[in-house]
C-alpha cells in the first residue's frame, strides 16, 4: 500500500486557520491570555517564595563568658576573706587565685571558689555563671534563662511578681511562687525553717529577709540563710542571684564562726555579696 507523504507547513496552515475562525468568533482574548500568561503552577510557586517565613525568636545578648577567678578584683577578696591575710605567703596566693570550676563547656558555663580559715571563723567564696542557650525556635534565650531563674527563686522560697513572668511550665496558680487568681499580687510565702536571716521574731521588719532586688541585672534576689554545724558553730550563707539577658550570675558568700563566737552578721554579709554581684553585672556590661 502506498503511504502518503508529510507535506511540511500543512499542519502549521491548518493551526493558523484555527485560530484566525477563534478571532472571528471573538475567542481570541481567551487564547492570548492562555499563551502569554504565567501557568497555574507557576503563580503557586511564587505565592509560597513571597511568604514571609515563620518568625524566629531572637538570640540572647551573649556568646560567650568572661574568666571567673580573674574577675574579681584582689582588694574585694581581701575584704571577703580576712582569713587569707595571716595566711603564709604561698597559701595567701593560692588562696586569692582562687579554683575554677570543672564545667564541659567554658562558653556555657564557669564558676570559681575561694576559701580562708583561721582559728575563730571560715568564709567561702563561690561564683556559678551559665549562659542559657534555647534550643526552641520559637522561644528566646532570653525568655528561656527566665525560666531557670525563676526556678531558683522559687527554690529559694521567694514569690516571683506577676512582671517576673514567664514562669516555669507546671507552676499552678495560687501556690508559693504563683498568683493567686484575679489578686494582682504574688501569693504570700512562708519562711522555711532555718532561714531565719536574724533572731528577730519580724524578719520582714528587719529588711534583710530573702527578697527581691532592684536595680541589678534585669530581675535579683537574696537569700539568706543561719544553720547550726555541731554542737556551737553558727554557718550563715548568702546568696545573690541576678539574670541579665541570657546569662545567669550566682554570688554565693559563707561564713562559719567557731566556739562562742555569734553568729555571722545577715547585713554585712548581704552588702559584701550584693557589692560584688554588682561589680560582675557591671562586667557584663563591658
Amino acid at each position: 500500500m502506498q503511504r502518503k507523504r508529510y507535506a511540511p507547513g500543512r499542519t502549521g496552515s491548518t493551526a493558523r486557520t484555527a485560530v484566525a475562525l477563534a478571532l472571528g468568533l471573538g475567542l481570541g482574548a481567551g487564547l492570548t491570555a492562555c499563551s502569554a500568561g504565567t501557568p497555574a503552577d507557576d503563580i503557586a510557586v511564587d505565592a509560597k517564595a513571597g511568604a514571609a517565613a515563620t518568625p524566629v525568636a531572637p538570640p540572647g545578648r551573649y556568646r560567650t563568658l568572661f574568666e571567673p577567678c580573674g574577675a574579681v578584683a584582689q582588694a574585694t577578696l581581701k575584704d571577703l576573706l580576712p582569713g587569707a591575710a595571716a595566711l603564709p605567703e604561698p597559701e595567701r596566693e593560692q588562696a586569692y587565685r582562687g579554683v575554677a570550676a570543672v564545667t564541659y563547656d567554658t562558653d556555657r558555663r564557669v564558676g570559681c571558689t575561694w576559701k580562708a580559715d583561721t582559728p575563730d571563723a571560715s568564709h567561702r567564696l563561690s561564683l556559678d555563671i551559665e549562659r542559657v542557650v534555647s534550643y526552641d525556635a520559637a522561644v528566646s534565650d532570653d525568655d528561656r534563662a527566665q525560666e531557670v531563674y525563676v526556678r531558683k527563686q522559687l527554690a529559694a522560697g521567694i514569690p516571683v511578681p506577676t512582671t517576673a513572668a514567664p514562669t516555669p511550665t507546671g507552676t499552678p496558680t495560687g501556690t508559693p511562687g504563683g498568683t493567686p487568681s484575679g489578686t494582682g499580687r504574688p501569693a504570700a510565702a512562708t519562711t522555711p525553717p532555718g532561714k531565719q536571716p536574724t533572731g528577730s521574731p519580724d524578719p520582714a521588719a528587719t529588711g534583710l529577709e530573702p527578697r527581691v532586688l532592684d536595680g541589678l541585672g534585669d530581675v535579683a534576689y537574696v537569700d539568706d540563710v543561719l544553720s547550726t554545724v555541731g554542737a556551737s558553730s553558727h554557718q550563715r550563707a548568702v546568696s545573690v542571684v541576678f539574670r541579665t539577658s541570657n546569662v545567669i550570675v550566682t554570688v554565693s558568700y559563707q561564713e562559719q564562726t567557731t566556739g562562742s563566737a555569734e553568729a555571722p552578721d545577715s547585713a554585712e554579709l548581704q552588702e559584701k555579696a550584693r557589692n560584688l554581684a554588682r561589680q560582675l553585672a557591671e562586667r557584663l556590661e563591658e
